[in-house]
């Protein structure tokens, strides 16, 4: 049985105020993606072993 899945594309056009959340949101959530992800690659480096999302998630 195919599964058939639907996607749908819109197109936002936020005021300025909206934007500057927008912004301030995603610079949050790089800065964060970027942290872990060097814990990560530290500790990779020192162990040659590194953890998962749960791992880290626990810990933090």
């Amino acid at each position: 049985m195919k599964v058939i899945h639907k996607t749908y594309r819109f197109r936002i056009f936020p005021n300025k105020e909206q934007e500057v959340l927008l912004n301030k949101h995603f610079g949050c959530s790089r800065f964060v993606y970027n942290y872990f992800l060097n814990e990560r690659k530290e500790q990779y480096q020192k162990d040659k072993k590194s953890d998962n999302y749960y791992a880290q998630a626990i810990e933090t």
